[in-house]
């Protein structure tokens, strides 16, 4: 059996935190699909997702069946420890064994650890949900002092590749006039946004001080990441995130 595809982010998180982003990799999904995609929503077939799913639980040793969220461009982030699963775009656990998995194909994903807590995390931050304010929101759920915590940025589409109009720019301007750093005008009269800026802004925002990982562009990457924006249907990747028993 092939090797789900994908690497463990280099982050300073404690003993016992493991974590993984996965990419195209390794499955059985063909065409746009192809090959490892983890998402049921997509319109792939639902057999090859399933076998998939069970590469990527076989080839990480996963505690347990990752906690996929019905993901909706948001702000809310479950507590896995106390709450039943609803739609969401991030989760929050303190429990040994829980897997907190998103899925992405461009938006960014974001790992978050307390380091004296010992509670993970992950959020799905495409623009929407950014400017929703999903990562404050998450820092909030993981609970403790921000200052504790390490965020890891993962792969999503770069700058020189995310088009937006000017309505999106002025609704992060109107929030806060140093977003505007963030976006590069381009010569169609529309605007290069930069996710990795204004995510960093987001976490700094919510007192997070140490921020690594980024610059990893899913639609430059063809061979290794999905991205919707590229070739939509497309496949999805998952970035995940647990804690060892």
């Amino acid at each position: 059996m092939s090797r789900a595809g994908g690497f463990a982010p280099d982050w300073p998180v404690p003993t016992g935190v493991r974590a993984w982003v996965t990419d195209r990799t390794g499955g059985v999904s063909d065409g746009a699909y192809s090959s490892l995609n983890l998402a049921t929503h997509v319109g792939d077939d639902a057999r090859r997702v399933e076998e998939n799913r069970r590469r990527l639980r076989k080839s990480l040793d996963l505690p347990a069946e990752p906690v996929w969220l019905e993901q909706v461009h948001g702000r809310r982030i479950l507590d896995l420890d106390t709450e039943p699963l609803a739609a969401a775009d991030g989760a929050v656990t303190s429990r040994s064994g829980v897997v907190c998995a998103v899925m992405t194909a461009d938006c960014l994903p974001v790992l978050l650890c307390n380091t004296l807590t010992r509670r993970v995390g992950v959020a799905h931050a495409g623009w929407r949900g950014l400017l929703a304010g999903v990562l404050p929101a998450a820092v909030t759920a993981l609970g403790g002092r921000p200052a504790d915590v390490v965020a890891w940025l993962g792969p999503a589409i770069g700058q020189d590749a995310f088009e937006v109009g000017g309505e999106v720019r002025a609704a992060y301007v109107g929030r806060s006039p140093s977003a505007a750093t963030h976006f590069l005008a381009n010569a169609r009269g529309r605007w290069q946004a930069d996710l990795y800026g204004l995510a960093r802004d987001s976490l700094a925002s919510a007192g997070v001080e140490q921020v690594v990982g980024g610059g990893l562009c899913t639609h430059r990457d063809a061979a290794r990441f999905f991205s919707h924006r590229r070739e939509a249907p497309c496949g999805r990747m998952a970035a995940l995130v647990w804690l060892a028993g």
